[in-house]
């Protein structure tokens, strides 16, 4: 096994917005990265901004929203780009509720946030989403040192919404 330097990793066209990344290659939309595969990656990769090209590869792997989720509901306030999360309570095998979550942002990196977000909370009971802290997956991946204040703002709003749906949940 030859360990990929981040270069070959990472081998980006950014005059025409094309990457392609090892490490999210043959996701298809839609398909969320389990939260180990992120962590582990992260992990691998050592220079920040081979991260943040990460982080935008992980926006690129969401699902795209239906128009009618762009919507002032659906809308998360405080961050600085516009970002939008879905929500929907589904039943799951075992007859628990969980909460799915879909979104979207207007800007590269915050989309990778999103997808990052949604690996930690999506398909999980709600009471699931009220205990689990995210400081401690954003201090080890290093976001908390790393992004802008406004940045930093955003990504605690998409948490605050999350739980906030999780606590008016039933049964949560």
């Amino acid at each position: 096994f030859k360990q990929k330097t981040a270069y070959e990793i990472y081998q980006c066209d950014w005059s025409s917005d094309v990457c392609s990344s090892d490490l999210t290659e043959g996701r298809e939309g839609g398909e969320l990265m389990q939260l180990d595969d992120i962590i582990s990656n992260f992990d691998y990769l050592e220079e920040w901004e081979d991260r943040y090209r990460y982080l935008i590869e992980l926006g690129r792997t969401l699902e795209i929203l239906p128009e009618d989720a762009y919507t002032e509901e659906n809308k998360v306030r405080g961050c600085a780009s516009q970002v939008w999360l879905e929500t929907k309570r589904v039943v799951d095998a075992d007859g628990k509720l969980i909460l799915r979550f879909r979104g979207d942002s207007d800007a590269h990196i915050v989309r990778g946030l999103v997808a990052l977000v949604l690996a930690l909370y999506s398909d999980h009971t709600p009471a699931d989403i009220l205990a689990t802290d995210a400081m401690p997956l954003f201090e080890k991946l290093g976001l908390a040192a790393h992004l802008t204040p406004q940045r930093a703002n955003g990504l605690r709003a998409m948490v605050d919404r999350i739980k906030s749906q999780a606590q008016v949940a039933p049964g949560s």
